[in-house]
């Protein structure tokens, strides 16, 4: 339980009941991200104490509401955490993930953080078959890496250029790959590019000279795909001289609310490039799980196990040192 920023601790919590329409997930694993980082460290402004959090959690039915069928207890699942209302403009187009009226799981309400949650009984995705419960909770990210990769529209033989190989990086480097795509990754820490080349890419270091060593590798035209996965505002502004004319830029990267980010107006016309925003994802959970499943995507060959009660010192550890790990995930025995 995350009482307030930088107290975290083992606690009681009633356990939750399923209503119509609802499942109640026993926990296995719960993955760590940055957001649930920011609410230890008190960054996000949107936060209210106390709280569960954990918003990648894979774990096995324990009870379904009435109303709720093609499930049955025992049965591994996942939980894709953005509850939208269905009423509001992106809700209705199909962009749920955008709601004006958004409830994610493990921010606006308990999440994986616990031996039980509830959630949505449209919102639990089955596991495929040979799947650990640990790799299982990876289909949050990778998810955004689909999300990220049909924003971009990314296609077979294209040369894709990812900024940032964090977790949401490695997941776009490896869906990317999965299309067919030639995929060059960097990134300013030489151990991170040490990891995407583990998983395919070709990678360089970001450096003073980095927009000129982009033009050199591809002839002077730029990249046809550029994706930012940095929260970089000056990436941001870079991927502007990195993209090809006619080529797409995707913005996956979160900035602080009221930074501005500048683009020379002519490039928007002389280039006539696209740029998009990605945001979490939306109908993309059961690819994310058939790429983990088939192979195409390990990258959760990077996560450090550890036990859900640990949470309190794993946290305060990664908040003197976020670079200890690649990327946590705190399990349960179920």
């Amino acid at each position: 339980i995350m009482n307030a920023p930088y107290d975290m601790k083992v606690g009681d919590w009633d356990t939750p009941r399923p209503g119509p329409g609802e499942v109640l997930v026993s926990v296995g694993a719960a993955g760590i991200c940055a957001g649930d980082m920011y609410f230890y460290l008190g960054k996000n402004p949107y936060a209210v104490y106390p709280q569960i959090c954990g918003h990648e959690i894979a774990g096995v039915v324990a009870e379904l509401g009435s109303e709720v069928t093609g499930l049955e207890p025992g049965t591994p699942v996942v939980v894709e955490p953005f509850i939208g209302c269905g009423h509001c403009y992106p809700c209705r187009v199909g962009k749920s993930n955008c709601c004006m009226n958004l409830r994610i799981i493990g921010v606006h309400r308990p999440g994986g953080y616990a031996e039980y949650l509830t959630a949505p009984a449209y919102l639990v995705h089955k596991v495929p078959p040979g799947l650990s419960l640990t790799f299982a909770s990876f289909a949050e990210p990778v998810a955004i890496g689909v999300q990220g990769c049909r924003r971009g529209q990314v296609s077979a033989g294209e040369d894709v250029l990812i900024l940032g190989c964090g977790p949401i990086g490695l997941a776009l480097i490896e869906v990317a790959k999965a299309r067919g795509a030639n995929v060059w990754a960097a990134d300013i820490a030489p151990e991170r590019l040490t990891t995407a080349a583990r998983f395919g890419a070709e990678t360089l270091l970001v450096d003073d000279n980095f927009v000129q060593t982009i033009l050199e590798q591809t002839n002077g035209e730029g990249m046809p795909v550029v994706m930012e996965a940095t929260g970089s505002p000056k990436a941001m502004e870079q991927t502007v001289d990195l993209v090809a004319a006619g080529g797409r830029i995707v913005i996956l990267g979160l900035v602080k609310q009221g930074v501005t980010i500048n683009f020379p107006g002519l490039d928007f016309t002389r280039k006539e490039m696209t740029i998009v925003g990605s945001r979490a994802s939306v109908n993309c959970f059961p690819e994310a799980l058939a790429l983990m499943a088939s192979g195409a995507v390990t990258y959760p060959q990077v996560a450090t196990e550890f036990s859900l009660w640990d949470a309190p010192q794993v946290f305060a550890d990664l908040a003197k040192n976020p670079g200890s790990i690649h990327k946590g995930v705190l399990i349960r025995e179920i």
